[in-house]
């Protein structure tokens, strides 16, 4: 039963490790949400923002000016979490590999592959509520920022929703969260 708990908790924090870093290094965390006469998709991320032309599908983008300019807020601290968050979860599927009762590292001494998997599901924790914490601030401010503009009667001709990369972001959080439960309070 440890043994199928540690494969499904591994599998489970590699797909969602994964899906951090995907929604890290993508740029559709913000989409915009008018389909009416569009002939021009635009997608904000963390580092660049693109528009792909409808008709041809020829996609542009423009890097941000430096990673140490004046950026909002949202960028920033997003940046910051969702960078934590897949340092973490790495160096979380890394010990989690070490402590795995498959793997014959450290095979005569199983007390230390224990404690291995339940630091490694620690570690996952923390970097799944960063995550989190990362796409969710990012989400709420995009919502935040459109709400204002509606309440204030401005309409700039575009406004944005929340893009794949903020639903990737927040499907991978919980993944690894899900795993550090796993390997932290089932797997004693």
């Amino acid at each position: 039963m440890s043994a199928a708990l540690q494969v499904t908790a591994f599998g489970l924090a590699l797909l969602s490790t994964l899906f951090l870093l995907l929604a890290t290094c993508t740029d559709c965390w913000m989409v915009n949400a008018d389909d009416s006469l569009e002939v021009s998709h635009k997608c904000r991320g963390l580092w660049r923002e693109c528009v792909t032309n409808m008709q041809d599908g020829v996609r542009t983008c423009d890097q941000y000016d430096s990673i140490l300019a004046d950026h909002p807020v949202k960028i920033v601290v997003t940046r910051t979490l969702m960078i934590m968050a897949d340092l973490l979860s790495g160096l979380a599927l890394a010990a989690l590999v070490l402590g795995l009762d498959c793997i014959t590292f450290l095979k005569e001494d199983p007390c230390v592959k224990l404690k291995m998997c339940y630091g490694a599901g620690v570690i996952l924790g923390a970097g799944s509520i960063l995550g989190l914490i990362g796409s969710v601030w990012y989400a709420v401010d995009v919502y935040v920022e459109r709400a204002m503009l509606v309440s204030h009667n401005i309409f700039l001709g575009v406004h944005y929703d929340f893009g794949w990369s903020c639903w990737l972001g927040m499907a991978g959080s919980t993944g690894c969260f899900v795993a550090s439960v796993l390997l932290t309070c089932c797997l004693y």
